[in-house]
């Protein structure tokens, strides 16, 4: 599974990156209600610094900004979504004993630590620019520049990110010696 698709899988919620549920148990490929029992099951080892219940207007307003629509509008669950920070994700290896588990576990931690690496990477630098502006009062032409190469990258970024998921969900070609093709 590679990193791009579970990134899109992160959310901002509550201050936190977070992953949901359903989004998980479509990676673990386990049944939603599997997941949510497992958890419930094995409640003690979910404090809320790891994991918490989304509220009716989370799901309404977060869930259909970030994800463009809702799953839960559709007629999903009828039951909140749990929301995961990447302490959850982790503690879920334990609850959920299976080999496919134990993988997609490593690949969402090294999703999180990626991404919070290339924001802290990013933010650090687009907050000296920011600050450097306002104490130029926006006067320096080649400040100016600076910043908008900044943004300039940050779109390339996310220009990659999309062609990358373009190509790996294109239909391939050619003969394969699988069956099922």
């Amino acid at each position: 599974m590679k990193l791009q698709i579970i990134k899109h899988k992160i959310f901002e919620l509550r201050g936190q990156r977070v992953m949901l549920d359903f989004d998980l148990a479509e990676l673990y490929e386990i049944e939603t209600k599997a997941l949510k029992r497992a958890v419930r099951r094995n409640i003690t080892r979910f404090p809320e610094d790891f994991m918490f219940e989304l509220t009716q207007e989370e799901c309404e307003s977060n869930l259909r900004y970030q994800n463009g629509t809702s799953s839960l509008s559709w007629g999903g669950s009828r039951y909140l979504p749990f929301a995961f920070n990447v302490h959850g994700v982790s503690m879920l290896a334990s609850v959920l004993h299976s080999e496919k588990a134990v993988e997609m576990n490593i690949a969402i931690v090294r999703a999180f630590v990626a991404l919070t690496e290339f924001v802290y990477n990013y933010k650090e630098l687009f907050d000296q620019i920011k600050e450097m502006q306002q104490t130029t009062g926006n006067h320096d032409k080649k400040l100016n520049e600076i910043y908008q190469a900044v943004e300039y990258l940050l779109q390339l970024e996310e220009k990659r990110e999309e062609k990358s998921n373009e190509i790996e969900n294109r239909k391939r070609i050619g003969f394969s010696t699988s069956t099922g093709n």
